[in-house]
């Protein structure tokens, strides 16, 4: 079996030698195949674009309902006038002078977390010991000690004397 064309009226026209019947039916079944390939894709698109057109109906509509109607105005509506009494101007108070801040003992000095997720407070220096509060990042604390392994410090919130107990050493800097 073998093909030959023709280019007699200007389309190139396939002649065919050999069994006519063999090449027809595997010309249909390409056919059918690729129409239901095609058939698929409308198919898609069209859902596609249903999706599309309803989705922005949807935010169209939701954008409209979400907005305030203006204020209706009638004829008996008479504008609001509010008066304004004059009020003195308050004498400016002298400012109290800052407490001298408290001694620190001996040994101590106060820090800054610099650890960005905070520390956790121990009740003695070991990971396993019990959580007994926190500090947060750039928090003041006063530094008490330090375990003899310098891998502890003994620490209290510079804002509440209640929050003492052991964190991790490095994570705070000491201020001036």
């Amino acid at each position: 079996m073998w093909f030959q064309c023709s280019l007699s009226s200007g389309f190139i026209e396939p002649i065919v030698f050999g069994d006519r019947d063999q090449i027809i039916n595997v010309s249909q079944n390409t056919m059918s195949l690729y129409g239901i390939f095609k058939f698929l894709v409308g198919v898609f698109l069209a859902i596609l674009i249903l999706a599309g057109a309803t989705l922005a109906a949807a935010l169209y509509f939701a954008a409209r309902l979400t907005e305030l109607p203006q204020r209706p105005t009638f004829a008996t509506d008479q504008p609001v006038v509010v008066e304004t009494a004059s009020t003195p101007t308050p004498e400016p108070t002298p400012e109290p002078e800052p407490e001298p801040e408290p001694q620190l003992e001996e040994g101590t000095y106060r820090a800054i977390v610099v650890q960005p997720i905070g520390l956790i407070i121990r009740d003695s220096p070991s990971l396993d010991a019990n959580r007994v509060g926190g500090v947060g990042y750039q928090e003041e604390v006063i530094v008490l000690e330090d375990s003899q392994d310098r891998q502890w410090q003994r620490v209290r919130a510079a804002t509440d004397e209640g929050r003492t107990g052991w964190v991790r050493g490095g994570n705070t800097e000491p201020i001036n």
